[in-house]
């Protein structure tokens, strides 16, 4: 047994050069990152992007292909079970017993553990992801969105120093999307916690995390600090009108060329917020007949375009 001491920069996890094969499909492609302690690290992708099989590796579930896993400056390799004792983890959908209650699911995860686990404990962690008022309820009577409360409150009993979740807001409604989505910021920003959180959505990671990766057909396509990638002065805008050809000449007649994105179909540009009055002068000048002018963050408009071509 190692102790674990997570200070702030600190990293928790390393991941180098990780692939993972299933026969001829590369479920994951030489994947590299680093999360440090105290933050929430959103693991984003689409349905089907590597962010499961990613996951399971960081649990020793499954073995990589090649690469290495860290987690506390360990191997999980070689220290798997005493660096899980330090870890909570939900994939997916929790599996549950349905005759059981949700106390007693916590009840029997805390015999399993090495370490005790008070009744205390137990009656926190309910109230913490809002079930002390079902606790004794029968699992086979919760909606999906309760089960999935239950399977974070199993990752959390132990308190655990790094909490992994995957796709935590499933099946749950605005209300408890809302309620995870502020249990994950105080987990990290009032006890601590680093924790690594994946979802398909965007809008719900840009909303907890502070560092960001996008993964795409199990390779890494963007990685950085969530305020820097979803900076408001580095606009996506697309000018939409009626002669798209006319539009484009006169963008690259002009000072706004730099600002030219490469796309098949439509106008694009990455240009800054105060340009865009000046740009739409150009174009009204040109006699370009505008239809509408749309804006994006720079990440966003990525997001889009990686998931949508799959």
């Amino acid at each position: 047994m190692f102790g674990v001491f997570c200070y702030k920069g600190m990293s928790v996890i390393k991941v180098e050069h990780i692939s993972k094969h299933f026969g001829n499909l590369k479920a994951v492609d030489d994947l590299s990152f680093e999360v440090q302690a105290g933050q929430v690290f959103g693991f984003l992708g689409q349905n089907g992007s590597g962010k499961s099989t990613t996951i399971r590796m960081l649990l020793s579930l499954i073995h990589p292909s090649s690469g290495r896993i860290e987690i506390f400056g360990q191997s999980i390799e070689k220290n798997r079970e005493a660096i899980l004792e330090q870890v909570g983890a939900i994939i997916e959908r929790p599996d549950l017993y349905p005759y059981l209650s949700a106390k007693e699911h916590l009840q029997l995860f805390a015999k399993v553990r090495k370490q005790p686990i008070s009744a205390k404990a137990i009656d926190d962690t309910l109230a913490k992801v809002g079930l002390a008022h079902r606790s004794k309820d029968k699992v086979q009577t919760f909606s999906l969105g309760m089960k999935q409360r239950l399977g974070i409150a199993i990752a959390l009993v132990h308190n655990p120093s790094l909490i992994i979740l995957d796709e935590p807001t499933n099946g749950l409604d605005p209300q408890g999307i809302a309620d995870i989505r502020q249990l994950i910021k105080h987990l990290a920003q009032v006890e601590g916690k680093t924790v690594f959180v994946s979802s398909h959505l965007l809008s719900e990671i840009e909303q907890v995390a502070n560092q960001i990766l996008i993964i795409h057909q199990g390779k890494k396509m963007v990685e950085g600090v969530t305020k820097e990638l979803l900076d408001p002065q580095k606009r996506i805008v697309q000018i939409k009108t009626m002669d798209d050809t006319r539009a484009l000449q006169v963008i690259v007649a002009g000072s706004f060329s730099n600002y030219l994105l490469p796309r098949k179909e439509g106008v694009f540009l990455k240009i800054p917020t105060y340009e865009i009055p000046l740009l739409t002068e150009s174009l009204i000048k040109a006699e370009v007949s505008l239809l509408g002018i749309e804006t994006k963050n720079s990440l966003e408009d990525y997001f889009l375009q990686i998931t949508s071509n799959a």
